[in-house]
């Protein structure tokens, strides 16, 4: 293993996730663990298949994972953070929040995906009336549908569709993103070529405070 060989707590911890896709895996996992090798590498575009061999047999070694046998009939491996792998989410929330402001200069042709999602709105998002039903938005974006649902207060991300949500949204990443987010109100939206099927009530009761209808 690689090493900055210091007595420093920072360099200690990039020696074991400042390689190259080691966190996004960990994104990968905190998003939908527990993972197929599969699905890994779709969730992450780019990376060899040698690398990420690599890449997951060092998180082992270091305890960030584990690997099981998947239940019958599926004859394959799943990869799931350890807790100290999980432990990692707080930074995954700091990169992004530092990173947010880069996303403008991103190149039109970048590859997204849309559970990629999940780890900022769940962060962000909390439900304004826990009292009330809990609610579920569709949301349609990029590689296929997700879903913004309350729970005890809080907002959960899921891939996947609801039976009978109470909004639908389709949009591209950068649009869905700046209305959850509060930083355009729905109407504004629209007029960028959002779609919004349902009950306003249910964006009002998730989204963040700012440029509301």
């Amino acid at each position: 293993m690689r090493t900055y060989d210091q007595h420093c707590a920072a360099a200690r911890a990039l020696d074991v996730v400042g390689d190259r896709w080691t966190l996004l895996i960990v994104r990968e996992l905190l998003t939908q663990q527990p993972c197929r090798y599969t699905e890994l590498r779709y969730g992450l575009p780019g990376i060899a298949t040698n690398l990420l061999v690599d890449r997951l047999r060092e998180m082992e070694a270091n305890g960030l994972i584990t690997r099981e046998a998947a239940p019958p009939p599926i004859a394959t491996t799943l990869f799931r953070l350890t807790p100290r792998g999980e432990a990692l989410k707080p930074v995954l929330h700091a990169l992004g929040q530092w990173g947010a402001p880069l996303l403008s200069d991103t190149p039109a042709d970048a590859v997204f995906r849309s559970h990629w999602l999940a780890l900022p709105l769940e962060h962000h998002l909390t439900d304004r009336t826990p009292d009330q039903p809990p609610i579920a938005i569709e949301v349609h974006t990029g590689d296929q549908p997700i879903v913004i649902e309350t729970v005890d207060g809080t907002a959960r991300v899921r891939i996947g569709t609801a039976a009978a949500p109470d909004a639908t949204i389709t949009a591209p990443p950068t649009l869905v993103i700046d209305l959850l987010a509060g930083a355009l109100d729905l109407t504004h939206a629209r007029s960028q070529g959002l779609q919004y099927d349902g009950d306003p009530e249910a964006l009002r009761r998730i989204q963040r405070a700012g440029n509301t209808d």
